[in-house]
């Protein structure tokens, strides 16, 4: 594989080949397309594969013909995750032989009750380190009991990262001890996606931004890893009507859907550019004229963008 990582912009997308792409994937597919090709920097696609209980076969090449129909390319053959998976078990055996994590038998149900307790962490999202002080004794009697292990950080108390994203700016957030192989044995996302971009060459990470929370796990992932730091710019998202995430219930939110409804791939391309400020309303840009459009992840907007009903065809 060609090592990019010396190039400051190489870009890269990564989506989870679960089903159809929505407008709001296709539009942050397309930032961070023309974020590398405005660069004249290699751009990678990688689908990130290793839930097979989610994962659908078809959607590999669903995702893949949507991007291509809006032109969008990329410089090397896909990457599956599901490929690499024994790269991901040599990092957390080295985490592991450093002393940087340690087992946690917790159930989904026992963390989200210890969230909500009333001496619980403040956000959900922690984990309250129930499992970080057992003793040996109290592992064996869990492992006794047939509850396989996830496994975790064992991240320094109070620790924090603070990085300036390109699109929203400055942003502090904990890093808490977070999974890195659940328990059922797959790698988990925090850790493989630091993976897969020091291993792609990628040094620009261009995403949506309900990731933002996770990037400072991220950075502290590469910190243990020895892999330099990327930088990061994430996109706003793209809301249904009740100013939600959008969801197929929305109405006509995938490619297909608009084509079918009689618009072609340039003007749903050219309805994303629009919403990103990089032509009119009524103009139909080629690609080339978008890349020369686009000035970098710093002029986006950075508000949401709520589509109505009536666009989405619902009445």
């Amino acid at each position: 594989m060609i090592n990019h990582r010396n190039h400051p912009r190489a870009g890269r997308y990564a989506p989870s080949p679960t089903g159809q792409l929505h407008l709001g994937n296709l539009r942050t597919a397309l930032v961070a397309w023309l974020d590398a090709r405005s660069a004249s920097a290699p751009f990678h696609l990688r689908f990130e594969d290793l839930d097979a209980a989610t994962v659908k076969p078809e959607h590999y090449v669903s995702q893949a013909d949507d991007l291509r129909a809006l032109g969008l390319d990329w410089d090397t053959e896909p990457l599956n995750q599901s490929d690499r998976i024994e790269i991901y078990y040599d990092a957390i055996a080295d985490l592991r032989a450093a002393g940087q994590l340690y087992p946690c038998y917790c159930s989904r149900r026992e963390i989200r009750e210890a969230a909500q307790a009333p001496n619980g962490p403040l956000s959900p999202l922690d984990y309250p380190g129930t499992c970080r002080t057992l003793s040996p004794a109290e592992r064996q009697e869990r492992e006794d009991q047939g509850r396989p292990p996830a496994w975790r950080l064992l991240v320094p108390e109070g620790g924090t990262r603070r990085f300036t994203d390109e699109v929203v700016g400055e942003h502090e957030g904990p890093i808490d001890d977070v999974v890195v192989q659940r328990n059922d044995g797959a790698p988990a996302y925090n850790l493989v996606v630091v993976i897969d971009d020091e291993a792609q060459g990628v040094g620009h990470v261009i995403r949506a931004d309900d990731l933002v929370t996770s990037t400072p796990r991220q950075i502290y992932i590469a910190e243990l890893l020895g892999i330099e730091p990327f930088s990061y710019g994430h996109v706003p998202l793209v809301l249904g009507p009740e100013g939600k995430r959008l969801a197929k219930r929305d109405g006509s939110v995938t490619l297909p859907d608009r084509l079918e409804n009689g618009e072609t791939a340039d003007e749903v391309r050219s309805f994303l550019a629009a919403s990103l400020g990089l032509c009119g309303v009524d103009d139909r840009p080629t690609v080339d004229e978008l890349v020369e459009a686009y000035a970098g992840p710093h002029t986006l907007p950075t508000d949401p963008l709520t589509l109505d009903a009536a666009f989405l065809g619902e009445t």
